[in-house]
Parts: C-alpha cells; structure tokens; sequence
C-alpha cells in the first residue's frame, strides 16, 4: 500500500508529479514518513533474513540506527508481552504530508488526496481482508457538503407535504369563505424571502454550508404563524364591513405582535451575525436568517397583506375561492347535481339571522374543534390535576437529563452517514484511543538551557506527559553526566554542535533546535521543541478539552515561555467555541429583549409569564435533547437559541390577551385567548412538524441533529401552549376581580358608542349609542 501511495501520479501540462515532489522535506532532503514504516522496512528485513530477535515495544521502540520512536498513534489494538514487546496489532495509520507552498503546489497537492483516497479504494477491492479507511484534508469539507446533496429530495418531499397541509389549513366547506389560495400563497411568501435572503448571500460573495439547511425550519415557524395569524383575524371581522375595514382590523389586531416577535428574531440573530460570534458557520447562518426574516416581515405587509385583499373582495362578492367563480343561490343550486351543490355550498348573509353571523366560520375544522370541544376540556376542574401532574414528570424527566448534557467534539455530528469521515474517525477511536495525538511543546525564547534550574522547570512542566523528543533525552543526558553545574555557555553550544548532534542517538536532535548567530560568532540556542503524548482516552474528548486548557494556562504561568498544538486542538477550540459564543451570544439578546420588551407591553406581567414560559421551554428542550442522544455542539445551540424565538412567537399572543383581559373570569380569558390565537398556532405547528418528519429519514447526522432539536422545540411549545399555559394561568395572577375599571358618570357621558362583545363568540353582535 505504501509503495502504491508514493507511486501516484498528478499529471500536469509537460510533467507529472509524484509524491516525491510534494512532500515535505527531511533534513537530507528525503520524503517525511512514517517511522512505522521505517519499522516495517525493518521486521521486513529481518523476516527476510531468518532473524528472529527483532522485537517492537509500545509506545516507544528502537530502530536500527539507535533512534527511538512514537508508534502509540500509528499502532492501534495492540496487545504486548512482558516489557512493551507487542504481540499483535489490530491496526495501522499512515500519514502522509504534502506541502502547500505556492497555488500551484498546492492545486497539485489537492488533486494528488483526490487521487489518493480512489488508490486505497482500488487497493481495498484486491485486498478484502484488511479494511482500509482513507482520509484527506478536505475530507470533512466534502462530508460536510454531502449533507446538502443527500437531503435534496428528502426537502422536496417536505415542500409538497406543507403545501397541502397549509391549504388543507386554509380551507373549510364554506367555497365563499375557504380560503385555500391564502395557505399557498402563505408559504409562498415564506420561501420567497428565503430565496431572497439566499440571492443576496450569493451575491455578496457569502459561502454556502450545510447549515443553510435549517433556515428554511427557521422562515417555517415563524413566517407560517403570521400568515395564520392575519387569517384568524380576518374571521373576527364583521362580513358587512368594506374590506379595506377589514383589511385594516386585520393589520391592526395581527401585525403589533408579528412586529415584535420579527424585532426579536433579528436581534437575536443579528447579535449571532456579528463579530461577537468567532464561528464562520454560524455567523453566516445567522446573517443568512436575519435578511430572510427582515424580507419575510416585508413580504407579509405588502405581498400577502394585498392577496388577503385580493381574496376578501371574492369573498364579498360571493365568488368560489378556488375558481372565483360566482356562487349562485340556494334556490338555483337545487336544481344542480348533488356533487354540483356540494363544491359551491355556501351561506349568505341575508339568509342568516343575526344571531348566527357570528358563527359563519364555525363550519372550519380547527375553529369548532376548539371552540366547540377543546376550550371547555382543558379548563375542566377534573381535567387541571392530570395537567399539573403531567408537567411535573415532565419537569422530573428534563432533569434528568439536563444533568448528562455533555459538550459535542465528534466531528460525525457534522457529516453525512456513510462518509469517509465517519468511517475514519470510527475506526481511529475504537483503535487509537490509549493515547493522546502527538502535542507539540514549543519553547520560543532563548533561556540558559546549561542551567539545572531551567532544565528543571522544563521537565517539571512536561511531567506526566510521554516524551517522545530527543531534546527531553539530551537534558536528561546532561543531568545524568553532571556537566551542566558550572558549564559555560560557550561550552554549551560548542557541545551542541561538534559532539552530540555526531552522536547517532541525538541523529535528529538538529531538528528541535534553532541556531543563532551572533556578531561575535557565538551561537545561541533561539528556540527548541519537544512532542508529548499523554495517557487518555480519545474516546472521552472531555480529557482531549481538559489536557489543551491545562497546557494553555500553564504555558501562561510558566517561567518558560512556550506554547502547545496539535492539529486536533482546532477542533477542540472549534467545538468549545461553537457552544461558548452562542450561549454567550444568546444571554446578550435575552437580556436586550427582556430591557426592550418591558417598554413595549403593556403590562409587566406579560413579560413575567413570558420569561418563564421561554425558560420552561429552553429547560424541557435540553433535557430531552440530552436523553434522546443529542449533544451540545454548534447545531443544538443554534437551534435553542432558535427555540426562544419560537416560544415567543407562540406564546406572546396567548399570554397578551389573556393578561390583558378585564372582568369576567380567568377561566373565561383562557377560553377566549384559545379562540383568539388558538387555531392560528395550531395551523403552522401542524405544517412545522410534517416539515419537518421527512428530514428525519436524512441520512446525515447533521439533519438528525437538527431534526431532532427542532421537533422537540416545536413539541414542547405546542404543550405549553395548549395545556400547561391554559392551566396554569386559570388559578394563578393576574386576578381579574381586582382589574375591573371603576364607571363613574364622567366617563361615560364622553362615550358616544359602546360596543356589546358576546365573549362566547369573540364578535360585535350590537351597538348602543348613548349620550
């Protein structure tokens, strides 16, 4: 296998390169590899001469020119005899290292992992017994986009099942009051703004990620619920009123709060888009959602505000709303056929009586199921001890969980199922666990390495480490001669370059030593190295986080000025920060909603109920995530900081009219905040979760991550908002008894009209004008 990968060819116009023209140099100007090949090479040789006495010890073993070298993160399920000699391996990793000096080097470098990873393919299908997983540098990139192409028809699916449901949503058997063009034209104007938010990213030079995948999930669950909003306030308004009447009772009673919750949308997402936020990824996603929902919120004033216009005139005129079509009257429609009559039923309004005009929308499904049915069965006295019972093991399990959340650093979280990824970094932990990548000590200042009390400190700070550099063993080796106590400096570097480095066991000790020279033809030792390797286990990347923030405090403490890497440290400070930066980030803008929101309520209580509900929410969200095995990472956080929005969006409606409300019962405003909000909530949630069961079957980590966190997001509201909330708020402030406004005669000789409300039906039913 080796010899295949060295004998890659990358053909270019007039020279074809190989592996030995890319790779980074040794000192004699020979190929970097492996030194477990070089072990190879030798148990190759011996084996070929009959010699039975060479031995591989782990993790350190000698080879035949003295030098001793790491093989704990090349060999992998090792099982030894007594002292370190290795009796079998399960497995080998191989490491090849190109260099990316200039454009083209570095376009020859990136074809030559392309051709790489197809040669260890073909090498696998001609050698069946040995597994071989191949992985690149711009492995993860490629893994990482494949989510978008796997989940291509899986979202295509997803279009076509909200579709229906939306005009499902929007339709009733009335054919002059169904309005199934607004739930398409709904969603529309959703996916509008999202193709908006994209162009505009495009053109601006943005770049595209696989978490782009979640904001069309995002532009749902908002922008669907202000459409149904503004579609459950136009069936409060009277029907014998102009539709600009109408129309401006809509915006009046819809748009305040779909103002707010689009104002809060873009102040969380806004904070995620700036520079407070240090990972790309969710910047851009957050940057992406701030003009999608900026441009959903402009859409929905203009776009379907004038296509509910549109429809309110065919319905005032009497017109099919699917055809617009005229609808005849009753008497003629009995001469009709029965599937004739049963597509253009409607009522008129001069063949109802007043007392039923209020009730000409009950013929909708959700609206009678809830008015009829529900409102009554969740306020009942029996009913209400089951419900706080119920959120109590609700409560008892999101514990539960919420003390296992753990942090994610599994870059398969990230990636499409059945990648190279996958398989690589798999195979990697179940096999290379027993030790900690190869950690880089770099000491970048010249100190007094002559001195025992330097020498000291270094090893102190390395101790508990593995040391794997030839420069731990030549301090060691100073320190066992006794030479350094009095040594001149002069000596020092004399020594350094006339005897140890000619010595074979210090062959590569030139390697983790800078020289300097100065004016006087001294020399100084300007800055020396050494590799550590910490026993750990790979599997638990708490111990990886752990080990990098230990060495980054003491390289800040330290009398000896030094720094720490590994290439692995990357994504361990990426995942720190994928979920430091936006909890950060999403503290920020809670803070600034609740200091902005206490000027825009109208009572403080609002603010109250709604802080709890958000902080319930959150709690129950990440409990459950926990216990569903979702971890922490940069996708769960985006989507709790999401979740909050979401809340809002919900729940702001219901808790307003209730709190809001005076005289009359608190039992009686749950009821009425039901009817009100109650059908408009229960719309979009059912579009959002059958949006999101195709994502389910995705076959990408990424996509299971955000499905899961999403539908618990969308369960859990729904659940507060529909029993908790309707239950909680019957026995608990505010106490309507005590808000009743006092009428003195003043008053109401300044009233010119009063409008009676039947609360039964939420409509105007009379007027008195009084003097």
């Amino acid at each position: 296998l080796h010899s295949a990968v060295t004998r890659i060819q990358v053909q270019r116009p007039g020279f074809n390169y190989t592996f030995a023209h890319i790779c980074i140099l040794n000192n004699d100007k020979t190929c970097i590899v492996d030194d477990i090949v070089h072990v190879l090479e030798e148990l190759k040789a011996a084996r070929s001469s009959n010699r039975t006495n060479f031995a591989i010890t782990y993790p350190i073993t000698h080879l035949k020119d003295g030098r001793e070298v790491y093989n704990g993160h090349q060999l992998g399920g090792v099982t030894v005899h007594s002292k370190d000699r290795v009796k079998s391996a399960e497995a080998i990793q191989l490491t090849y290292y190109l260099q990316a000096i200039n454009s083209l080097n570095d376009m020859v470098a990136e074809k030559w992992e392309s051709i790489f990873c197809d040669t260890v393919e073909l090498f696998q299908k001609s050698n069946r017994k040995v597994k071989m997983y191949p992985f690149t540098s711009s492995s993860l990139k490629e893994d990482f986009q494949k989510t978008s192409r796997v989940s291509e028809r899986y979202l295509i699916t997803s279009l076509i099942l909200v579709v229906t449901l939306a005009i499902l949503c929007c339709s009733m058997q009335d054919c002059v009051r169904s309005k199934p063009w607004l739930g398409l034209l709904g969603l529309l104007t959703v996916t509008l703004a999202t193709l908006t938010a994209a162009g505009i990213i495009n053109l601006t030079g943005g770049k595209y990620n696989s978490t782009f995948l979640g904001i069309p999930f995002v532009m749902l669950g908002h922008g669907l619920y202000g459409t149904f909003e503004m579609l459950s306030s136009w069936r409060k308004t009277r029907e014998d009123q102009h539709v600009k009447e109408r129309t401006a009772a809509v915006f009046a009673d819809s748009m305040l709060s779909f103002s707010l919750t689009t104002a809060m949308y873009l102040v969380t997402f806004g904070i995620g888009a700036s520079p407070f936020t240090n990972i790309e990824a969710a910047r851009i996603f957050c940057c992406n959602s701030c003009i999608a929902i900026f441009f959903n919120y402009l859409y929905v004033l203009s776009f379907y505000g004038s296509s509910l216009v549109f429809t309110g005139y065919i319905e005032n005129n009497y017109q099919h709303s699917i055809f617009c079509r005229k609808v005849p009257k009753p008497e003629v429609l009995q001469e009709k056929p029965a599937w004739y009559r049963f597509l253009l039923t409607a009522k008129f309004s001069e063949d109802t009586a007043d007392s039923e005009e209020a009730n000409t929308y009950e013929s909708h499904l959700l609206v009678w199921f809830l008015k009829r049915y529900y409102c009554d069965w969740i306020t009942n006295t029996y009913v209400k001890p089951f419900v706080v019972l119920f959120y109590l093991v609700y409560i008892s399990f999101a514990l539960m969980g919420y003390l296992q959340v753990s942090e994610g650093s599994d870059l398969s979280n990230i990636v499409a199922t059945a990648t190279r990824t996958i398989e690589y970094t798999t195979a990697q932990q179940k096999y290379f666990s027993n030790y900690s990548p190869v950690i880089g000590f770099y000491i970048y200042e010249s100190i007094e390495y002559w001195n025992t009390s330097v020498q000291e400190d270094v090893l102190e700070y390395t101790k508990g480490f593995v040391r794997i550099s030839w420069f731990e063993s030549y301090l060691n080796y100073l320190r066992k001669l006794n030479i350094s106590t009095g040594l001149p400096k002069k000596n020092f570097t004399d020594m350094l370059r006339n005897s140890f480095l000619k010595t074979p066991q210090f062959a590569h000790f030139s390697e983790d030593i800078i020289f300097s020279k100065k004016y006087n033809n001294e020399v100084d030792v300007v800055a020396s190295r050494m590799f550590l390797v910490a026993k750990t286990m790979e599997t638990k990347r708490e111990e990886l986080y752990d080990l990098l923030e230990t060495l980054r405090k003491l390289s800040l403490t330290s009398k000896v000025k030094f720094i720490v890497f590994n290439p692995s440290f990357v994504y361990m400070d990426r995942y720190a920060s994928s979920v430091g930066a936006p909890l950060q980030n999403s503290c920020i803008s809670a803070l600034f909603l609740l200091f902005f929101s206490a000027f825009l309520v109208a009572d403080s209580l609002i603010n109250v109920w709604l802080t709890l509900t958000v902080a319930s929410v959150e709690f129950g969200v990440i409990g459950f995530m926990t216990l569903w095995k979702v971890e922490l990472d940069c996708i769960s956080v985006l989507c709790l900081i999401y979740g909050i929005n979401y809340t809002i969006d919900n729940c702001a409606p219901l808790l307003s009219t209730f709190v809001l409300g005076k005289e009359f019962t608190r039992t009686k405003w749950v009821k009425n905040a039901l009817e009100v909000h109650g059908v408009a909530i229960l719309q979009s949630y059912l579009c959002y979760i059958v949006g999101l069961i195709p994502l389910a079957a995705v076959p990408s980590n990424l996509t299971r991550t955000l499905f899961r966190c999403l539908f618990l997001i969308a369960l859990v509201t729904f659940f507060h908002c529909f029993a908790i909330l309707p239950v909680i708020l019957t026995f608990l402030p505010p106490s309507k008894k005590k808000r009743k406004e006092k009428k003195n005669p003043e008053n109401r000789e300044e009233i010119e009209c009063v409008e009676m409300v039947d609360m039964d039906s939420t409509r105007v039913v009379d007027q008195i004008t009084t003097v």
